[in-house]
């Protein structure tokens, strides 16, 4: 019997052709044998079954016969799932048919009516014998004149025996590279980095919304010449409460969370009756009473606007606010499957692995009669999405309006939830059994299982790509930009298999010149920036083919050190979104007070000897405080004094942006997330909050004057 943790050559063979690596270099540069176990679940959440080796009395299909099958899956179609090629490059497509065979193959542009035929490149032809059929294999050339877009290829085959079928698969052109936003060559961007749901006004239902993010827009450019606000996700979690609190862990990343919404914004708010109006404005004040208590009650918050919009809902629409709303539904590719898992969760709660059996395939007949019996409330769930749509589209125009050259800036998820509304509408696309995470790294020595159900690649391939073009779409909707959390993910992901630790997964391989291609091609077409956060372990050449596709990378500040000694701020990559802080770490007076090795030391999250963990931090501190002294940019000794001086160390870069934490405006000093926790730490629940704790509002941050000095020392226009 093979030992569970040995690999036999078919084995690490097998899992190399499916993407899936057999070993791995760690963040120390040391290198990882896979174990066999890891390996055969995570080969099985790609739909590869393997048994054991051919000596095993497992049963089952054995590895080789496993290998063989996998290598014969291209052989077995007429066209590869998909072709993808970058603007101006021709590219081979192979296709597979009986010897003898007759086949035409066409390409059908995306805005283009008739087709033209591809002609095969002078090579010899592949045979090879196929379930005892023999085979042919014929490359034909794919022109580099296409233009950028969506297009088909199609197959026509007629077999010796005169039997003919047809076949087609995605051709994805995609540009050289993303443009660079007008006159972020000459003049950088400086903007701010917020968790909205923190910045609360006095109008805020317990939560900060779509009318904060305007009016936080609207005060930063016009007092320092912002131009980009970066939020948090803003993915819809569950419909009812109670609501998750992770922006990074949504139902869906397709749709946004009605959240979000401020229910007086609503145009039919104006048409209520006099008893509707009160019944709601009471609503708002009784929320607005919780915008001071120091923990984000996302629950209470979405309890009561719930009721409020209910009530706005029975307010008949106009005739052109009806048409927008039709139009806006038969726009949005999903978005009634969205609305009936919605409507669903409301009678069967939001993990549909729960359901009845019959509602749990979203193309059962159960499902469809669901939807029959239920239009209203599926209606409802419908408009929730067309008015999230429009209040960001307003704060988008907001942000423009106020002078910004870019605006909003959203950020997409790793993942969704696994029992949540994609994990049961894209359940073909997703793998099963195993959860994304992060290997051990310096800031958490555990790893970190983020219990998110990978895409699968190959479904991926099979699907022409579009779940994830879906994806990139609904980000970039209404905004300036988009950063991808983990971009790293769509070079490789770590899959760890159900019920195995983080330190028990493995890295796993996507084709990235097709997920690339397809945020090339959709940043472009939406004249939008992208900024990948390609923090961690990072494989080599990695950044350089961002680079080269204009996708900026991340660069923060605490991160950026070579042997313990602050990098030189002038060596930064140029394009870049660079920052003192992120989310996943203290604001700035919090991090340089060790605030995060407080945290990882009572959470038990440190392996090893927590006073040489304090000491190194400390040693961190105390050489950034040097750096930034050396150069003359400490004015003082205070804790604000420090975090102004590191905001003009990092001005002194070449980055195209400069992100702020609005945390780091106010003095706040609590981390909003402790990585590699949940309710161990109150993760995404903490307001933004004072030097001394007390919660801050929008009007507090207006009027604070250490915000003042950090946006100057960032190089804002501070009037």
């Amino acid at each position: 019997m093979t030992e569970n943790h040995a690999v036999s050559p078919a084995l690490a063979e097998l899992a190399d052709v499916c993407g899936v690596a057999s070993s791995y270099e760690d963040a120390d540069g040391v290198r990882r044998e896979v174990p066999a176990s890891t390996l055969r679940a995570v080969l099985a959440a790609m739909g590869v079954e393997v048994g054991g080796d051919d000596d095993d009395d497992e049963g089952g299909v054995s590895e080789r016969e496993a290998l063989g099958a996998v290598r014969l899956r291209p052989w077995r179609r007429v066209l590869p799932p998909t072709l993808v090629a970058r603007e101006g490059t021709a590219i081979g497509c192979p296709v597979h048919v009986p010897r003898g065979a007759i086949v035409n193959v066409e390409v059908l542009l995306e805005d283009a009516d008739v087709p033209s035929t591809l002609l095969p490149l002078d090579e010899p032809r592949i045979a090879r014998d196929v379930d005892g059929v023999a085979m042919e294999r014929v490359t034909l050339a794919v022109p580099d004149d296409l233009p950028v877009g969506w297009h088909r290829v199609t197959a026509v085959v007629r077999a010796p025996d005169g039997t003919r079928h047809s076949s087609e698969c995605t051709l994805l052109v995609h540009p050289r590279a993303i443009p660079v936003p007008a006159g972020l060559e000459e003049h950088r961007a400086v903007g701010l980095a917020a968790q909205i749901y923190q910045v609360r006004s006095e109008q805020s239902w317990g939560v900060g919304d779509l009318a904060d993010l305007g009016d936080l827009a609207g005060w930063a450019s016009r007092d320092f010449g912002a131009d980009f606000v970066l939020v948090n996700p803003m993915h819809a979690g569950e419909p009812f409460v109670p609501v998750g609190p992770s922006p990074y862990l949504p139902t869906t990343r397709r749709f946004a969370s009605p959240l979000y919404l401020r229910p007086e914004l609503v145009p039919e708010y104006s048409a209520l009756s006099v008893a509707d109006r009160r019944r709601v404005d009471d609503l708002a004040r009784t929320a607005a009473a919780t915008n001071t208590v120091d923990t984000i009650d996302r629950d209470s918050s979405w309890t009561a606007k719930l009721e409020a919009l209910r009530i706005l809902f029975m307010v008949p629409l106009a005739r052109a606010r009806a048409d927008s709303f039709d139009r806006f539904v038969d726009e949005q590719p999903g978005i009634l499957g969205f609305a009936t898992w919605s409507a669903l969760a409301g009678d069967h709660g939001p993990d549909w692995s729960t359901w009845p059996e019959e509602l749990r395939d979203p193309g059962s007949e159960a499902v469809a009669g669901y939807a029959d019996e239920n239009p209203e409330e599926i209606r409802f769930h419908l408009w929730l999405q067309w008015l999230v749509a429009e209040q960001r589209a307003h704060a988008q125009r907001e942000a423009l309006a106020a002078g910004m050259r870019l605006g909003v800036l959203h950020d997409l998820a790793v993942g969704v939830h696994p029992t949540g509304a994609d994990a049961w509408s894209l359940h073909h696309s997703l793998a099963r059994g195993v959860s994304v995470g992060a290997p051990p790294d310096a800031y958490n020595q555990r790893g970190q299982d983020w219990s998110q159900p990978p895409l699968r690649p190959d479904a991926l391939a099979e699907e022409g790509y579009r779940p994830f073009r879906d994806i990139v779409r609904a980000a970039l909707r209404d905004s300036g930009g988009v950063r991808i959390d983990h971009i790293l993910g769509l070079f490789r992901l770590w899959w760890i298999p159900r019920g195995a630790a983080p330190t028990e997964g493995t890295y796993v391989h996507y084709d990235h010149e097709a997920m690339l291609g397809v945020l090339a091609l959709e940043a472009s077409r939406a004249g939008a920036v992208v900024v990948g956060e390609d923090l961690g372990t990072v494989a080599p050449g990695v950044r350089e083919t961002l680079s080269e596709l204009g996708i900026l990378g991340t660069s923060v500040m605490w991160f950026e050190q070579d042997e313990d000694a602050p990098i030189p701020p002038e060596d930064y990559r140029r394009l870049c979104m660079a920052s003192v802080t992120t989310h996943d770490l203290p604001p700035t007076a919090g991090y340089a007070d060790l605030v995060h090795v407080d945290i990882r030391e009572e959470l038990g999250q440190l392996t090893g000897d927590s006073a040489e963990e304090r000491r190194g931090a400390e040693a961190e501190i105390s050489a950034f405080t040097a750096v930034v002294r050396e150069r003359g940019l400490l004015d003082g000794d205070s804790p604000d004094d420090l975090v102004v001086a590191l905001h003009r160390f990092v001005a002194e870069s070449p980055s195209l942006l400069f992100a702020v934490s609005v945390a780091d405006l106010v003095g706040d000093r609590r981390a909003v997330n402790v990585p590699g926790t949940s309710d161990e730490y109150p993760n995404w629940r903490v307001p933004l909050s004072g030097p001394g704790g007390e919660v801050v509002g929008v009007e507090q941050l207006r009027g604070s004057l250490l915000a003042r000095r950090v946006m100057g020392a960032a190089g804002g226009r501070v009037g």
